[in-house]
């Protein structure tokens, strides 16, 4: 049995889970990864997930989230400029699902409702008929992610919740999007429609870095924001008749993507 099967299966794991999963924990977590002693533990994070260092710009690095949320090179994530393609914001594992009566099925073992996960019943009624689209990012990967299409941004919508990992193991055992803290934007595009845009946080994920909390005008490729360290996820919404996604995304379950990867077309636009 691993440590997450232990933590997730049993009593005496649920129990010792609980502060585990509490707010202070997580920053206090963030702030260890913020130190210049977390620094040692880059190496064998290296290793131990394959990255390949010559890909990322590693020069001004002082502490483990440093490097975790660390920049790629330019040109290593080409972001195609066609307003008609529908493009990943982040790189990670893509399952797509459409939504019925406000219901996602079967998200890695676990049901969420499009309102629970905004909190506002209105605007997760306006998505009914459209694409959940999921994005599971694991600790290889690139944390940074970017504003899927160009248009106006809303303000942002912040939920405090607690953070669990996003492991298949905590899906099984809780409604995880529901509980973690997660952020998101309402973004009024110029290929889609209105769409949002959520980033969820995870087990000893401190913060979700966004650099924009204001409304503002944004553009297609431009850095939305970072992940500090843990796994995470990114949510996108789009309304019905907005957008046609890709065949072999919906019919296959949790396949990797690349930040600006084309998985889809604009229907507004054709």
């Amino acid at each position: 049995m691993t440590c997450l099967e232990f933590l997730y299966r049993t009593a005496a794991g649920r129990i010792i889970l609980r502060p585990l999963v509490s707010r202070p924990v997580s920053v206090l977590s963030g702030k260890f990864m913020d130190s210049g002693v977390s620094k040692a533990l880059i190496r064998s994070f290296v290793k131990r997930n394959g990255i390949r260092i010559e890909d990322y710009e590693v020069d001004d690095i002082r502490c483990f989230n440093d490097f975790f949320c660390r920049k790629i090179k330019d040109g290593l994530r080409p972001v195609s400029r066609d307003p008609v393609h529908l493009i990943s914001p982040c790189d990670g594992l893509l399952s797509a699902y459409k939504i019925s009566s406000d219901t996602v099925l079967n998200v890695k073992q676990s049901e969420f409702t499009v309102s629970g996960l905004l909190r506002d019943d209105a605007l997760a009624s306006s998505f009914n008929g459209g694409y959940a689209l999921v994005f599971r990012l694991c600790v290889d990967h690139y944390h940074r992610y970017i504003y899927f299409d160009s248009g106006r941004q809303r303000s942002n919508i912040k939920i405090k919740g607690i953070y669990h990992t996003v492991r298949p193991v905590a899906l099984e055992q809780y409604p995880v999007f529901i509980q973690n803290t997660r952020e998101y934007s309402v973004i009024d595009t110029d290929s889609f429609g209105t769409a949002v845009q959520m980033e969820v946080g995870a087990m000893l994920v401190g913060r979700i870095v966004n650099e924009n909390q204001s409304s503002c005008s944004v553009s297609r490729g431009e850095e939305k924001g970072h992940f500090e360290y843990g796994g995470s996820t990114i949510i996108l919404l789009i309304k019905k008749d907005a957008a046609r996604i890709d065949e072999e995304y919906l019919n296959s379950s949790e396949v990797p993507v690349v930040m600006g990867q084309t998985i889809g077309s604009s229907l507004i636009l054709s």
